[in-house]
């Protein structure tokens, strides 16, 4: 009779610890949920209140647009370093860029051939190296130093807000130039209360989202014997470029090429210098000298990047270079799935 009730308690247990993991794996996948319509609506209630106080439509497009496409990153990254999964917040930062790239541009251009303004080529997708080969230096700076330290001290995380200081002065100055053909924003028309409950949903849909997506990719890596850096590259980093992916997708359709490029080379600016810089201070973010590879990748894509755009046709990036860059990416989650 003991024994039997011994069973019985065992099954219990094992039962209870299978709903706790489904739970688990039903908020990760509802946090993303959250995360992407809570940037949505915040955007739609901040732009609503931007508008009422007359500000540009091209101002309101080049920050509340891309601090709202950028939202469901910030918030993980920033619930992560005050938990401590540094590697979700570093990973998170690294995949989303090089998805950007290589997936949403990728798609894109497969979409409708994507023209690259001037401006863009040499200057934002510079600005974009400049980022990407910053962050590798000064989470390798314990090579140089002989530091106890790797990865970014608050001392970085100070220098790479300063560099996101700089590209907004350069955003103000380009809202005051007129660029024929560019499809300004869409902005909804809200009324003050509206407008209020939006930014306030908005926010709680993008903290609660985003606690419940971070806890959710510690329970995948550990359930699945991966790492977090792995789940943080792939899943998280899919996810939370969600918005951006959208963005790019429609603009492309709409034939809109400076959008959708814009969109991609701004949002991977904001990644590092705004969201690194930003969780850096809350956090020190320690480097794992594993993802070495991984900051590479993300130094090579924005150099593959610049190159393609005097591949062919000039300032063009064309339908079969799009379908490079999908195969690309396609290879590089191989290889991350590979090696575990």
């Amino acid at each position: 009779m003991k024994l039997f009730a011994k069973k019985i308690n065992a099954n219990r247990t094992e039962i209870f610890v299978i709903i706790i993991v489904m739970l688990t794996y039903l908020l990760f996948i509802v946090g993303f949920f959250l995360l992407i319509k809570g940037a949505d609506i915040l955007v739609d209630g901040a732009s609503s209140i931007a508008k009422k106080f007359s500000i540009s439509p091209i101002v309101i497009g080049l920050t509340v647009v891309s601090f709202g496409t950028s939202a469901p990153e910030l918030i993980v990254n920033i619930l992560s370093a005050l938990s401590g999964n540094t590697e979700i917040a570093l990973g998170n930062v690294l995949g989303s860029n090089i998805a950007n790239i290589l997936l949403i541009l990728g798609i894109s251009a497969f979409i409708f051939p994507l023209t690259v303004e001037r401006n863009t080529v040499w200057k934002e997708i510079p600005f974009s190296l400049l980022a990407a080969i910053l962050l590798a230096v000064m989470v390798n700076d314990y090579r140089i130093e002989g530091s106890a330290f790797s990865g970014l001290g608050r001392i970085d995380g100070l220098a790479l807000i300063s560099f996101f200081i700089i590209f907004m002065f350069y955003t103000f100055g380009l809202s005051k130039v007129k660029k024929n053909g560019i499809e300004e924003p869409e902005i909804k028309k809200l009324s003050n209360i509206q407008s209020l409950f939006y930014v306030i949903g908005g926010i709680g849909a993008l903290v609660i989202g985003g606690k419940w997506l971070v806890d959710g990719a510690v329970q995948v890596a550990e359930s699945l014997n991966v790492s977090q850096s792995l789940i943080a590259l792939t899943v998280v980093a899919i996810g939370t470029s969600l918005p951006e992916l959208a963005t790019s997708v429609v603009a492309a359709y709409k034939k809109q090429s400076d959008i959708a490029i814009g969109n991609v080379v701004g949002s991977n600016i904001f990644n590092t210098f705004w969201i690194l810089g930003l969780t850096s201070l809350i956090n020190p973010l320690p480097f794992q000298t594993s993802s070495d590879k991984d900051i590479i990748i993300n130094v090579i894509v924005h150099i593959l990047l610049f190159i393609l755009i005097f591949i062919g046709k000039r300032h063009i990036i064309e339908r079969w270079q799009g379908a490079c860059m999908l195969v690309a990416y396609i290879a590089y989650i191989f290889y991350l799935i590979q090696i575990g």
